[in-house]
């Protein structure tokens, strides 16, 4: 939980009674004022990687659905086929175990602790991207805060958004937390050599996501047994850097400018 963007902030007193509309409208307003800080900055970091030709993907799960392990897996492989210089940015609350992870593959990363915040923000990342340094054409993976609530309000500059479902996992996580898969380009449900000992329907869980968001990329795989993971290395070398949405576009790039 974080006071930063409000998901601290009681609904009500001690006691149970409904907040003082006042202070709803406090909270609201302070919230209101931390996203659009966030989106200016979110901007200035599309500006950044679109001036090197430069994608990023935001990948955001709970806890322990695999995101180091598929990051590792996914690095190796992209490095095997030499098809893309990488970066990767590391978001955790404390540690920086899974950067030692990824630095042991011979990516370069930058490790943000970002202490009580559960989730990263575009000014941790615009300052991850300068020391990074990527060159131009890169891919740099955000490996966020394991969380799907806050993360999934947070905009980053990325070009996509992937959200890691794990099938140890339920399978009505998409009802549960809709933002993180309405707002995702790519779902990868992950651990599927486990689906055969747990109690996972995948096809509801598409479903359930599908019906949030009709365009997204369904990805199923396993790092440990290589299962799928085709689909999704491919899936991200496919992306090209963009300034985003059109109104975005338009934030971004401004009238008559070029990118």
């Amino acid at each position: 939980m974080c006071d930063e963007c409000g998901c601290g902030m009681p609904a009500s007193p001690p006691g149970g009674s409904a907040a003082p509309p006042e202070g709803g409208r406090r909270t609201l307003e302070i919230r209101k004022k931390v996203l659009a800080a966030n989106d200016a900055l979110a901007n200035e970091n599309r500006r950044w990687l679109l001036r090197r030709s430069a994608a990023m993907v935001n990948l955001i799960s709970s806890p322990g659905a695999g995101k180091t392990t598929l990051l590792v897996k996914t690095l190796q492989e992209i490095g095997r086929l030499r098809g893309r210089a990488l970066a990767v940015i590391e978001g955790d609350q404390q540690t920086d175990n899974d950067a030692r992870r990824i630095a042991a593959t011979g990516v370069c990363v930058a490790q943000i602790n970002t202490g009580s915040s559960c989730h990263l923000d575009a000014h941790q990342v615009g300052h991850a991207l300068e020391d990074l340094d990527p060159p131009p054409g890169a891919l740099v993976i955000v490996e966020n805060v394991g969380n799907l609530i806050c993360p999934a309000g947070f905009d980053l500059g990325q070009t996509a958004d992937v959200t890691l479902l794990s099938v140890a996992e339920g399978d009505d996580k998409p009802e549960k937390y809709p933002a993180a898969f309405r707002r995702a380009d790519a779902v990868v449900l992950s651990k599927l050599d486990l689906l055969p000992h747990v109690d996972f329907d995948p096809h509801r869980a598409e479903g359930l996501a599908r019906a949030l968001n009709t365009g997204l990329r369904w990805l199923p795989l396993s790092a440990r047994t290589g299962e799928g993971v085709d689909a999704w290395v491919q899936w991200l070398l496919g992306l090209e850097p963009q300034a985003g949405p059109p109104e975005v576009a338009r934030a971004v790039v401004g009238v008559g400018e070029e990118p």
